[in-house]
């Protein structure tokens, strides 16, 4: 999927809306539990309910491989449902891959050609070789850790240099060289919860997209991301929510629930678009 069609589909569902498929056995409701493919049924349901107002999905594969070949299976069989029936929309495969070059071209081959998703999540502390692989594929991202909202972020990610220059804003300002066009390629995962800090990120990646996870449950706030995120005009955000969605509810109405809260976030997400003259 191209930068334009993203933008297209943000502006024509006025919503920015990624929903995380972090879908955990022990957590589904327990009727589906029946299902031949409890993992499925739960993601389809999801989905169905959900589509109308987001532009993406993204599937936490931790979830999926912890159930083995099995819920390697239902992954497939999700993705491929999504292909299917909502080929508009932008799958991004969060698996946080990065490794040798020789390994991260297996990785691209396994995500981007077997499972047919748009983008992966990357983390780029192996630098070069280890997400070059993963820009040979045309029409393809790559979303590389920058600043992340989990309490170990302060462990690494703000270490500054002699001029200053901290170690997220190294990656973002680094990893664009490696791009031949880095708006069509890179985007960048910032955390809903940082706040202010969507100023220094938005100084080093003015016009690239960011993935802002940590919306709903985890206490971000969306004004306040798009406040300081948001491009005019262009939006440059897909903002997740994963369990403040699909865990709305763990009785027969989850489907109904987690449509509600999607509604809900997509309405929010509108007045900001017209705000910042998106829509």
């Amino acid at each position: 999927m191209t930068r334009q069609e993203l933008v297209e589909n943000i502006r024509r569902k006025k919503s920015f809306l990624c929903v995380g498929l972090d879908t955990d056995i022990k957590k589904i409701p327990h009727h589906l539990l029946s299902e031949d493919d409890p993992i499925f049924s739960f993601n389809k349901a999801i989905v169905d309910a959900t589509a109308p107002y987001s532009v993406a999905y993204k599937p936490n594969i931790a979830f999926y491989e912890s159930l083995g070949a099995e819920g390697l299976v239902s992954l497939e069989k999700t993705v491929d449902y999504i292909r299917r029936k909502y080929p508009d929309l932008f799958l991004i495969a969060d698996a946080k891959r990065g490794d040798i070059g020789n390994t991260s071209s297996l990785y691209a081959r396994a995500f981007f050609e077997h499972y047919d998703f748009d983008a992966l999540t990357v983390a780029p502390y192996m630098g070069s070789d280890s997400v070059r692989p993963f820009l040979e594929y045309p029409g393809k991202w790559v979303i590389l850790l920058a600043l992340t909202s989990n309490r170990g972020s302060r462990d690494f990610q703000y270490f500054s240099d002699k001029q200053q220059t901290r170690l997220f804003e190294e990656v973002i300002n680094t990893a664009q060289t490696w791009a031949e066009n880095p708006l069509e390629q890179l985007m960048f995962v910032v955390g809903a919860t940082q706040g202010e800090m969507f100023i220094d990120v938005r100084r080093a990646a003015p016009k690239s997209f960011l993935l802002v996870p940590g919306v709903g449950a985890q206490g971000g706030s969306l004004e306040s991301v798009a406040k300081y995120g948001m491009i005019e005009g262009e939006c440059g955000l897909l903002v997740n929510s994963s369990r403040g969605i699909i865990y709305a509810s763990s009785g027969e109405d989850f489907a109904e629930a987690a449509e509600r809260e999607a509604a809900k976030l997509r309405d929010q997400m509108s007045e900001l678009l017209e705000k910042a003259k998106v829509i």
